[in-house]
């Protein structure tokens, strides 16, 4: 291929909120594929590098947003991956609409306005679509299950994507995967730190393991960040993903009380059998303990609250009713990927390790 047929055949990505647990490996696996420029905006800087580069912005003013996007014109691909959580616990957050939808609305706007290759808008939303977080639903969810009583911000989103793309040179997809598993420092939004900073300060303790809610026994799913950001490419650029969503899982299932020993054997430590404690409230005094351990074991200096949100272990951990997503949508339309998710935890809290994230 001649350098012109190269630099023609280059598409040039926005990761909205690019630092984030979805945003950061959506980069990532932007950036391995090679024929891409990558544009990343959060609220933080990122550091550039050769083939990414960071705008930071505050989304929810759209002045400012209109203006630092103002010259994005060789745009072709939107990933919009941003999220801001509400106070209170995890199972509340999709109440938070005013903000969720505005800063979709301004991105994308400001966009649209100045890029007039733009080909495709990639929206993840999620399960709670489905009611997840709200308790017992239809199992396994498929896209075309009915929406529960409002309010939920991804609603919102949708709605207006929907709209707004009408009559557009371009199109949408939205995929909606379930408790993402990565590592985003300042955004912790994702349950292996939280298994991994918790079994840290009960083996501190001299504790065993123990399970802290109560779906010890119920069906759960989650979805590795890596696998995602495969299927968000995938979604951004198969034609069959026009005006499309989809289930993003794993594609297994698991029971916590059959993957909670291996987690302890990750750790090197016992586990005993559940007790429920609220995380959030238990583990609040534990700051100085885990600046401890970080200064014992000479671990990355993360922040206590940047490297872990208690609230959302409480949430997952808590969900006692069966969670399932159905994907096979996603396999008709050829994303065939699969992980074991047993693995992928052993894997992960074993970087972790190795990666001095935890001791």
């Amino acid at each position: 291929m001649s350098q012109t047929q190269q630099t023609a055949a280059r598409k040039t990505a926005v990761v909205v909120g690019a630092l984030g647990v979805i945003g950061r490996y959506i980069v990532e696996r932007l950036e391995a594929a090679g024929d891409w420029q990558v544009i990343g905006l959060s609220r933080r800087q990122g550091k550039d590098r050769p083939g990414v580069r960071y705008i930071s912005v505050d989304l929810l003013d759209p002045a400012a947003t209109n203006k630092a996007l103002a010259g994005l014109s060789e745009v072709t691909h939107v990933f919009y991956a941003a999220f801001q959580a509400a106070a209170g616990a995890a199972s509340g957050y999709a109440n938070n609409i005013d903000a969720n939808r505005d800063m979709l609305v301004n991105s994308v706007s400001a966009i649209d306005l100045v890029a007039p290759q733009l080909q495709r808008v990639v929206l993840v939303t999620g399960t709670k679509y489905y009611g997840t977080h709200l308790g017992a639903f239809r199992t396994p969810a498929r896209e075309t299950d009915p929406r529960h009583m409002p309010p939920n911000y991804y609603f919102d989103q949708i709605d207006w994507l929907t709209a707004y793309q009408q009559g557009k040179r371009w199109d949408w997809a939205e995929l909606r995967p379930q408790t993402l598993c990565g590592f985003a420092p300042g955004t912790p939004m994702s349950i292996v730190p939280v298994i991994a900073v918790y079994a840290s300060i009960c083996k501190r303790l001299g504790l065993p393991l123990r399970f802290p809610g109560i779906a010890w026994n119920s069906i759960y799913q989650v979805t590795d960040s890596a696998h995602f950001a495969n299927a968000a490419l995938w979604a951004a650029t198969d034609a069959r993903c026009a005006n499309q969503a989809y289930n993003i899982t794993n594609g297994d299932y698991f029971r916590w009380c059959n993957l909670w020993p291996r987690i302890a054997e990750v750790f090197e430590m016992p586990w005993a059998q559940p007790q429920v404690i609220s995380l959030t409230a238990q583990m609040a005094d534990k700051g100085p303990l885990w600046q401890t351990i970080v200064r014992e074991h000479g671990l990355q200096p993360y922040p206590y609250d940047q490297v872990v949100a208690w609230p959302f272990g409480d949430y997952v951990f808590n969900s006692d009713w069966d969670v399932m997503s159905n994907v096979t949508k996603s396999r008709q339309h050829g994303f065939h990927d699969v992980v074991d998710t047993e693995e992928m935890f052993v894997r992960l809290l074993r970087q972790f390790r190795e990666q001095k994230i935890v001791p």
